[in-house]
Parts: structure tokens; sequence; C-alpha cells
């Protein structure tokens, strides 16, 4: 049986900022810290994934400039299968510039770089681990040609794709009844659906609404108040732990990640939720995209520790 996930996507040098608070329009704050560190969400995803217990491999496209040995040494010493992370001349990789305030909040700009020379030709030679796949995960941070290819080669070959519809911008949504596992956030949600995402009502009908556009499965994660799934069988919600964020810049992220891991592996939806909250609460307590990810002693001890049943699981 398949167990590989294959995450396709994007990868970033970050360069973080953190201070007691964000600076408002043309305010200059002097007393923040510095770190760089490794991102991108397809590299998070795919760090995350590895770290939870997965079998991972990374499609991803990177440049030649001074950050990149050192990001794909990492890679390596996470485990993943990077023989198809593509190395472009003339171009940097992606990089990312974040600012992180109090309470985890962050601003965030990105040039993709060599994530944009991920082409349609270079996942063509990328089918020998594709064909490995027993699932495949992709965001939006790579271009929406190679995107709609992959989902293409997917549907052919019969691999479920967890599509992490982030950044939220426009695109054919014919492709969503193509995706097994839709995974966005209250602000994506609302973007798909074009209404308001705050309440739980309002969550809820947002996930039917992306339900009809032919999603299997709708997740909507909801930061401090936990996530919400919805299948064809089964509705599921799942608490957020009570933890001090310090950066929440990858915590989708590494939900996605560690939830696909759960899927994998047989679990069910409401334990897979419950393993990937674990995953994202351990994260946003650390500083770093890539660095806070927790490795799966991390998660199974910490739910070991604090989970306290609250979840809830209806039958449709």
């Amino acid at each position: 049986m398949k167990n590989k996930i294959v995450v396709i996507g994007s990868s970033n040098v970050d360069l973080i900022m953190k201070m007691d608070r964000l600076p408002e329009k043309g305010e200059t704050i002097t007393d923040a810290g510095f770190f760089q560190v490794y991102g991108g969400k397809g590299a998070n995803q795919a760090v995350g994934a590895a770290r939870a217990g997965g079998k991972v491999a990374f499609v991803n496209c990177v440049g030649n400039d001074a950050y990149t040995p050192q990001m794909l040494e990492n890679f390596r010493n996470d485990g993943l299968d990077i023989r198809f992370v593509f190395q472009e001349t003339d171009i940097a990789s992606g990089h990312a510039l974040v600012m992180i305030g109090g309470e985890g909040n962050n601003y965030l700009s990105v040039a993709p770089g060599a994530n944009y020379k991920l082409t349609p030709e270079l996942i063509d030679r990328s089918i020998p681990v594709i064909d490995e796949a027993a699932m495949i995960i992709m965001q939006y941070e790579i271009p929406v040609e190679t995107i709609k290819y992959v989902f293409r080669i997917a549907e052919a070959k019969d691999i479920p794709v967890m599509w992490n519809f982030a950044p939220a911008r426009s695109f054919d949504l014919s492709y969503v009844a193509k995706t097994a596992i839709l995974v966005v956030n209250e602000t994506e949600a609302a973007f798909l659906c074009g209404q308001q995402v705050e309440t739980d009502e309002e969550v809820e009908l947002a996930a039917k609404k992306l339900q009809e556009l032919g999603a299997k499965l709708v997740i909507i994660t909801l930061g401090k108040r936990g996530a919400f799934a919805l299948s064809a069988t089964e509705k599921v919600a799942v608490p957020a732990f009570k933890v001090n964020a310090v950066d929440t810049t990858s915590a989708g992220d590494v939900f996605c990640g560690s939830f696909a891991v759960a899927q994998t592996e047989g679990k069910s939806l409401t334990d897979s939720l419950r393993f990937a909250s674990t995953a994202s609460a351990i994260c946003v307590t650390r500083i770093g995209a890539q660095p806070s990810a927790p490795t799966r002693k991390e998660i199974d001890e910490f739910i070991g520790n604090n989970y306290v049943e609250k979840s809830h699981s209806i039958v449709i």
C-alpha cells in the first residue's frame, strides 16, 4: 500500500523581525530581534509532515543564491526525498520578509523567485515520485498552470489531492471538484464563498458551500477556535489548545502536513483533526516557520499530557 506524501509547492528563505507590536503605517520600530530561517508553504508542509512521522517527497524549484545550499541540507536532515527539487540559475530562491508582533500576529511579504519556475514541464520530470504518492499536497504559491496540471495528472492516476487554498486569489473553481481535501482558514473560506465566515453557523454554511463546489472533504481552520471539517457523511469540530502563541506564521502549514500523515496512517477524521490541531498548537509556541514544526514524539506526548475530550463528531 502506498504511504508516501508528495508535496508540490513553494520554498522560501525567511527574514524575520520579532517585536512587541507591529508598526503602524509609516512607523519605524527599532528594537526588533532578527532571525533568518526557512519557510514557504510547500516546504513548511513537507517538513511538518516528515517530522510528524510521514514518508515525504518534495517537488519544488529553488534558485542559486547563497542561502539555498543550507536550505537543501535542512530538507535532507529532515528526511525529505528531494530528488525532484530543481535548481535554476540566475534567479534567487523565494524570499519572505516577516514582521511578528504581540500574540504572534504577523505581516508578511513574499518574493516568489524560483518558485514561479516550477512549470508543468518540471512536473512531467517528477512523474516517478508522483507515481509513488498516496496523497499529493499543494498550495497556491506556485504558478496556476502548474496547479491545474497537477490536478489533471492526479485525477488520471487516481491520487487524492489535499489543496490548501492559500494565499487566497482568483482561480478556476471547477478544479475544486478534483480536490479530495480542501483546507482553508476563515479568510480563504470567505474569499471562495463570497460571504462572511465568523460565527459557528457561518463556518458550517461556508463548508457546505465549498462541498457543493465538489470538494469531498472541507476543513476550515479557525485559529484559537480550533478546526471544523465536513464530509459527505460526517461533520467534526475540534477545539484548539490554549497555548502561549509567539509566532503563527506556519500554523496552517503544519496543520496540513500533520493531517496528511494522520490520514495516510488510516486515522479517523476526528483523530486526524486532533493530531493536526496538536501539531499546530505546538508550532505557534516557537519562532520560525520550519524550526517550529514538532516531531512525532512531541505531538504524541502533548496529546497524552494535555488533551481533554471536547471534540464532537456528528454522522450526517
